[in-house]
């Protein structure tokens, strides 16, 4: 599998990586928690060599299921974790904290529940408006000079944010939304991480659904599933109306991967990994089945014809891309 290197870090891995977003099992459908088990470890067979997670995925769920999945396999891979909400006694999330004493409290949780002595890449999750980005960084700083993180980035933040986080440290990564459907960053973020050697990881790198090709015009979903909302990051992918639409391009691309042998989830992650200012684009993999689709996509290129094609399919049915909405944080 093709090799990518995180920003201008000495972390280099796989260009698809694993998510885990899935595996909390209170923000999708039911899983099998063996079968996602199985698949971490399948999936480093395969040669996916980079994992993502986070404290807020349960919250603590995926951590812990991914530290009992990995074993001493820890070492083979390249972790990723994010921090930055804080939770009260039964685990209600309280919102976005990334003070000083609090980033460093929550670090040690993950180094905890992740069964580690150091965590590759941490990133925090999204920004914190009520804390000055310097005292965030002074934080990431100190944990990177305890050994207790190799590097540090943050998730979801804009250009201005992250020229500011870089005022006060070094980030080594930004993880943001990037899929067919919503194409925000690259009209700002992309173009900046690729021009100051930042890495870019790329989440729902499948649309969350929409691309993966199992909805139909009778999909629904159930009121603890995030997407029954009808928002997927202020986008309104899953309202009726918009999501009828999606779903007709997605038939339509279907078809176009299937002139090349390939099945949509295969050409959403190519489309993703076209873009050479992505490092590593994130899929979530809740068993073997889906591990060997998306690893049999990981070295497949798009031609300049296909995305021309893919672009002409979401004009002719009206569904934008969202190239220049800025994304909410």
């Amino acid at each position: 599998m093709e090799q990518r290197r995180i920003g201008d870090t000495d972390l280099v891995c796989s260009a698809l990586g694993f998510g885990t977003w899935e595996m909390s099992t209170n923000a999708y459908g039911a899983i099998d928690v063996q079968e996602a088990s199985d698949a971490v470890a399948a999936a480093i067979d395969h040669g996916i060599t980079l994992f993502d997670t986070a404290e807020v995925y349960g919250p603590y769920h995926s951590e812990e299921l991914l530290a009992k999945a990995l074993g001493p396999r820890r070492k083979e891979i390249v972790l990723v974790t994010k921090v930055g909400f804080a939770f009260d006694e039964n685990n209600k999330n309280l919102g976005r904290n990334s003070k000083y004493d609090h980033i460093i409290e929550r670090t040690n949780g993950c180094l905890r529940r992740l069964g580690t002595d150091v965590i590759d890449l941490m990133l925090v999750h999204w920004p914190d408006h009520n804390t000055p980005f310097e005292e965030t960084m002074r934080a990431l700083e100190q944990l990177k000079s305890d050994g207790k993180i190799r590097h540090y980035g943050v998730s979801n933040f804009t250009v201005e944010m992250m020229e500011e986080c870089n005022r006060h440290g070094h980030i080594a990564a930004n993880q943001v939304g990037y899929h067919m459907f919503d194409r925000r960053m690259e009209a700002s973020v992309l173009p900046y991480c690729a021009e100051h050697a930042i890495g870019y990881m790329a989440y729902g790198t499948l649309g969350f659904g929409l691309l993966s090709g199992a909805f139909t015009p009778d999909t629904t979903f159930v009121d603890w599933d995030w997407r029954s909302r009808g928002k997927a990051f202020e986008l309104p992918l899953f309202e009726r109306d918009n999501f009828l639409k999606e779903l007709r391009v997605a038939e339509r691309l279907k078809r176009v991967a299937g002139r090349h042998g390939k099945s949509l989830p295969q050409m959403a992650i190519a489309w993703v990994l076209g873009n050479p200012a992505v490092s590593v684009a994130l899929v979530g993999m809740r068993n073997e089945r889906e591990l060997a689709e998306n690893v049999a996509a990981a070295d497949w290129r798009l031609s300049a014809e296909d995305r021309d094609e893919i672009d002409r399919i979401f004009e002719e049915e009206g569904v934008p891309t969202h190239v220049e909405t800025a994304q909410a944080v």
